[in-house]
């Protein structure tokens, strides 16, 4: 018998599919179309365990929906700019460029062992030219509907990376890169008008692709909530302090105002302040800017000061004194707000440190004031002062100001020479000959903006780019995007709720509403998946020690191995430790797999095999269970329910017929393609792929194995009755049973006085 040797013919696989074409995706085919996407990973070199995990579980799907005549469009690609290029060229003194390039080469490679049906010839690159001149046009779009603007705002700035940072790059106060301590710094910057899409990004109870379709949007409702918080629409009045207006969502509270705070950014902080305070509300000032928006927000300190000015309560007539504090946001609502610490918690604990007032309300004021929706959501700050990343289309002309590049003249492309080592001023700015342009206005000299689109401009569109990514008249191919999407289903981190998924629905109706797309939400379903950790229970990172190279593990049991265990290991959104143990047991099962096929093999040659109907019960409903849990995405029960056949298989190896045999395979072959299209030829001899055959289907009910029960009267034996395993723990439908029974009938005279039932075993009436 042949033993299981994966590394004998996984790789042949690889280079057979390849040859045969067996993954390229046909666009003009007339199945139904099953768009597959996966979130494309960073470029950061070598793929580790996380990556096999996030793509394994989609490309299950996406071979069972092949094989379930669907033509999926399962594409891939890289999202390739980024401040960690700039980090590792800096560290390893490479080009950012040629550092990218090569870990997309290695990562590629890595990623076609792993088994996936992705095709490669849809590949989209961020970084390349070809895709980022459409970013460009996006953003002049955008910039002609007065979407993207210039402003000033308070950032979070790296001083060491001399960068504005989003909020998902910083941790614990510092920069995700460098370690920095990050501060707020007023920066001007590029914007996008977000804000203006606040409303319509509002998640509905029941989502649609469109207002004008009616197939539903399913995504987890953590996420939908998620982003709705985010949004945080808020009704109330505007309501005018002695001309500071202040939004409150309770104005009937408004009589136990006791006190009016200020952001410290607020333009009346300097207005109201005192000669005697001003030090004081200055330094305090400079100290708000070393907080992050979510130190502010906690205000764990309940940090404050007085400006020294009183206001008047419109309601009550009284004079109130004016604070400056920095749980209180400039960007949301009017950055001041009316303080009632008998209402709100916050504000009482503010009011107790500071020995201030704490007045009752009656709840029933009603002071004038404009009524407004106001939202939390603030515009999008898209400018990095890094090199890596997507150029600004824009030109400084003292003569005419800030004008667009041409959309004749794009893509504005990186310059390879570049000094990009922080040093205070934009690594684009270093290249003279590139930063020095005639103005397309008035053709007097100019300068092209220095600084690059936030990578999350990006991701934003990319997954419309894949239908055809060598397309060059618009971003993205009309047509072939009305017939491949939406996607149908996305698969991505629960990390990215709050920044890229809201993003991508935005420029989602943006298009639409540029009248490119003929629905407003991109993806039909999300699914979120969790995070493998270290065997010994921490997040992986090479300082702990416990990163697992799936390079190594696939060395070891080959690929099917690991597809597998990342399957089995947890449900999909779980998070769970990699055990060494487990795997083993899953290479244990996969071996037992392969040496029943390889008996098969010889109980070929045998003729007028009777087939045991127990076992091919047993395989129908492992059929239906396998096919239900691959489309709810529970692989690691479809792999538990094979795994319980194979065992009852292993009793009676001989008697499942040739035909059944290959139905478990197909089942099987989704989670270890290579194995089971080793075994389709070798042991079949089949000529066509196992990957193109027909999902095996179960017809009508299946007749479920049946238990005999023997019935007794008083202790004595007097029929036996046969019932449906699913039904032997009912004792009501066993005693229905033996009641019924003709022969049990006649020594019966009544109701029996007591009955004793031991499931599964016996049941005795006592009359």
């Amino acid at each position: 018998m042949n033993k299981y040797i994966p590394k004998e013919f996984e790789k042949k696989w690889v280079k057979e599919w390849k040859n045969k074409k067996l993954n390229v995706f046909d666009p003009d085919s007339k199945k139904k179309k099953y768009y597959v996407l996966v979130e494309w990973p960073y470029t950061s070199g070598d793929l580790h365990i996380g990556h096999w995990f996030t793509f394994t579980i989609p490309d299950v799907l996406s071979r069972y929906k092949r094989m379930n005549d669907w033509n999926v469009f399962f594409p891939m690609g890289y999202d390739a700019f980024g401040l960690p290029a700039e980090n590792a060229a800096i560290e390893h003194k490479v080009h950012p460029q040629d550092w990218t390039m090569k870990n997309i080469a290695t990562m590629t490679k890595q990623f076609q062992q792993m088994g996936t049906m992705i095709d490669w010839d849809w590949m989209t690159i961020a970084c390349v030219p070809e895709y980022y001149r459409w970013n460009q046009w996006i953003f002049l779009k955008m910039y002609e509907q007065s979407l993207a603007f210039r402003g000033k705002a308070l950032s979070n700035w790296c001083p060491s990376c001399q960068t504005v940072l989003a909020n998902e790059n910083i941790e614990n106060g510092k920069c995700w890169r460098c370690g920095s301590q990050v501060i707020q710094k007023e920066v001007e910057q590029w914007f996008l008008k977000i804000t203006e899409y606040a409303e319509r990004l509002i998640w509905p109870d029941k989502p649609k692709a469109s207002p004008e379709r009616s197939r539903r949007v399913d995504w987890p409702i953590s996420v939908r909530v998620g982003q709705n918080n985010w949004i945080g629409k808020s009704e109330g009045l505007i309501i005018n302090f002695g001309g500071i207006e202040v939004f409150t969502t309770r104005p009937e509270t408004i009589d136990g105002a006791s006190f009016l705070v200020l952001s410290p950014e607020h333009p009346f902080v300097i207005k109201m302040t005192t000669k005697d305070n001003l030090n004081k509300v200055k330094k305090y000032f400079n100290q708000s800017t070393q907080k992050t928006e979510m130190e502010r927000k906690e205000n764990k300190d309940k940090t404050g000061v007085f400006t020294g000015s009183y206001v008047k309560n419109p309601v009550t007539g009284k004079k109130i004194p004016v604070w400056v504090a920095d749980y209180v946001l400039f960007g949301y609502g009017t950055g001041a707000i009316m303080a009632v610490p008998a209402e709100d918690e916050r504000d009482r604990e503010f009011a107790t440190k500071h020995s201030l007032p704490i007045i009752k309300t009656s709840l029933k004021a009603k002071p004038n004031g404009k009524k407004r929706s106001i939202y939390h959501l603030r515009d999008w700050s898209i400018s990095r002062q890094r090199y890596w990343g997507t150029p600004v289309p824009m030109i400084h002309c003292p003569t005419d100001g800030i004008v667009p590049v041409p959309y004749k003249d794009l893509p504005v492309e990186l310059p390879y020479e570049v000094d990009f080592t922080p040093h205070g001023k934009p690594p684009l700015a270093t290249n003279e000959k590139w930063l020095n342009v005639k103005c397309p206005n008035c053709g007097k000299p100019a300068k092209r903006d220095a600084e690059t689109l936030d990578t999350f401009f990006d991701s934003s569109w990319y997954f419309l780019r894949y239908v055809n990514p060598k397309y060059d008249r618009k971003p993205f191919d009309e047509e072939k995007v009305k017939k491949l999407t939406p996607v149908d289903v996305y698969f991505g981190g629960s990390e990215h709720t709050l920044g890229h998924t809201l993003y991508a629905r935005f420029f989602t109706k943006f298009f639409h509403d540029e009248k490119l797309l003929n629905y407003d939400e991109f993806a039909l379903q999300r699914v979120q998946h969790g995070v493998v950790l270290g065997p010994d229970g921490n997040r992986m990172s090479k300082s702990k020690g416990n990163v697992i190279n799936p390079d190594d593990v696939v060395d070891e049991y080959g690929s099917d191995t690991v597809r597998l265990y990342l399957c089995f290991m947890m449900p999909y959104e779980g998070t769970s430790s990699w055990s060494t143990k487990t795997i083993a047991g899953v290479n244990r099962f996969l071996t037992r797999v392969w040496e029943i096929y390889q008996k098969q093999n010889q109980k070929s040659k045998i003729k007028n095999q009777k087939e045991d109907e127990k076992l091919v019960i047993k395989l129908k409903k492992t059929i239906k269970k396998v096919t239900e849990d691959i489309g709810n995405i529970k692989m690691n029960t479809a792999i538990a329910a094979m795994m319980e056949f194979l065992n009852e298989w292993e009793r009676n190896p001989q008697e499942l017929s040739k035909e059944n045999a290959k139905k478990f395979l197909q089942i099987l072959s989704p989670f270890a393609p290579f194995l089971t299209e080793e075994i389709w030829h070798s042991v079949f001899g089949e000529k066509n792929s196992i990957h193109l055959s027909t999902w095996p289907k179960v017809e009508g009910e299946i007749i479920e194995e049946e238990v005999t029960i023997p019935v007794q009267v008083n202790g004595k034996l007097r029929d036996t009755i046969k019932i449906q395993n699913s039904k032997v723990k009912s004792q009501k439908e066993v005693e229905k049973l033996a009641l019924n029974s003709e022969k049990i009938k006649k020594y019966l005279t009544g109701k029996p006085k007591k009955i004793i039932y031991v499931p599964g075993k016996i049941i005795n009436l006592i009359i």
